[in-house]
């Protein structure tokens, strides 16, 4: 497959198909931790395409991330968000181990018919206009990480007519804490920045 053509992932389970994971609890939305995946043998660089959207806290790459014109190292625990139909390039210069953390996949279905639906846009971290990730705090990564252990014993459990409302309140919960704390980065970087 030439460099440049992206592959498309039209649902979760095909990026869990990819990444030799086990069939979702939930097909329209899943929290895999990147220990779980099975490594991958492609070096050089894979264009890939999500049709959900995708929240990930990641640490220790061996490799690179290029989204829209910015390329990310993630070498600390670093936020990392994507809306569905932009295309994350992942570069591998060796064969190295899976990195640490965590991904939320929730497919635009899933929100269908729900403020949320709506709202998500209003989020501008999801854009390709953000030129850097959010780089979090101890605290602030054991906040986000309690959201995604709710949200994930939210969709293993028996699932009833209350649990997506459940997990959509989370989910508002989750990117109104990672709205604070970028805010909370463009402040401290903007003084950094002005003071050096």
């Amino acid at each position: 497959m030439p460099d440049n053509q992206p592959i498309r992932l039209k649902t979760i389970s095909e990026f869990h198909t990819l990444r030799g994971l086990p069939k979702p609890k939930h097909p329209l939305i899943s929290v895999i931790n990147f220990e779980d995946m099975a490594e991958t043998s492609v070096i050089g660089r894979q264009n890939l395409m999500f049709d959900f959207y995708m929240i990930s806290v990641k640490r220790d790459m061996t490799h690179k991330y290029r989204y829209g014109q910015q390329d990310y190292d993630f070498d600390e625990g670093v936020m990392f968000c994507m809306a569905p139909h932009q295309i994350l390039s992942v570069i591998r210069e060796e064969q190295g181990k899976n990195p640490s953390g965590w991904m939320l996949m929730i497919h635009p279905d899933f929100l269908w018919n729900t403020p949320m639906a709506s709202a998500i846009k209003k989020y501008e971290f999801f854009d390709y206009s953000v030129n850097e990730a959010l780089f979090l705090s101890e605290d602030e990564e054991v906040k986000i990480q309690q959201i995604i252990e709710n949200i994930k014993q939210e969709y293993q459990t028996n699932i009833d007519k209350f649990s997506q409302n459940i997990i959509i309140s989370q989910l508002e919960t989750l990117l109104n804490y990672s709205e604070r704390f970028y805010q909370r980065q463009f402040i401290t970087r903007h003084k950094a920045h002005h003071q050096f």
